[in-house]
């Protein structure tokens, strides 16, 4: 039997790239997602037609609630999203708290529960800058913790950890991924702003590989 795995998959293009990666390492997926009540709650329509295609195990789980708790930023409150590149303070207004310990916390459970050994989650170094749940001292930490807060050890793997967004994606052409499949815009409107730091970071990567995003943009 293939080794069971857990996958994060928001929907978006960097977890859709880890997603496939474990995929194609013959290993056997079980991916969950979230609606933790974010406004671009459409990633995960692109997360299920994702899995679906790829004939993975999915979950979708309603943890929106916890926005009682964990509100102040603006991919879950009534907050414009800040225009301009991961780079620029303003975008810290995109940070959820807690919200990557949450998640993690959760996806372990899950999969000590169906007997799995590994977390996987698509964080990148484009991210560090404001995020610091996306950080290496952060994954490292998790993984103190996953090795000893239950019965059975399990690790955080983070294939993309050290690398930007431009190489996720060089990785992912190299596997012949179609990212018109995935969702990265921060606003859940018909078409991605092309503004938002999530925007402005995939364009770059596009621009950088020399191909074009296949995604539809505004204006």
């Amino acid at each position: 039997m293939s080794q069971k795995v857990v996958v994060i998959f928001s929907g978006g293009m960097d977890s859709f790239t880890v997603l496939n990666l474990a995929v194609k390492q013959g290993l056997e997926v079980f991916s969950l997602s979230f609606d933790y009540g974010q406004r671009h709650k459409k990633e995960l329509d692109y997360a299920d037609r994702a899995c679906k295609t790829l004939n993975v195990h999915h979950k979708i789980v309603d943890i929106s609630a916890i926005n009682q708790l964990i509100g102040g930023s603006s991919l879950t409150s009534d907050i414009d999203v800040a225009e301009g590149h991961y780079e620029e303070q303003s975008m810290k207004s995109t940070v959820v708290p807690n919200r990557n310990m949450i998640l993690l916390s959760m996806a372990v459970g899950y999969a000590v529960s169906i007997e799995a050994n590994q977390v996987y989650y698509g964080a990148h170094s484009g991210d560090h800058a404001i995020y610091p749940d996306c950080r290496p001292e952060f994954v490292h930490k998790m993984n103190d913790v996953c090795a000893i807060a239950n019965y059975e050890a399990v690790e955080i793997v983070t294939p993309y950890l050290e690398v930007s967004k431009t190489a996720i994606l060089t990785a992912g052409l190299a596997m012949g991924l179609d990212y018109n499949q995935t969702w990265t815009c921060y606003n859940g409107r018909e078409k991605a702003c092309g503004k938002c730091g999530a925007c402005q970071e995939r364009l770059e990567a596009f621009s950088e590989n020399g191909v074009s995003d296949p995604l539809d943009y505004e204006g």
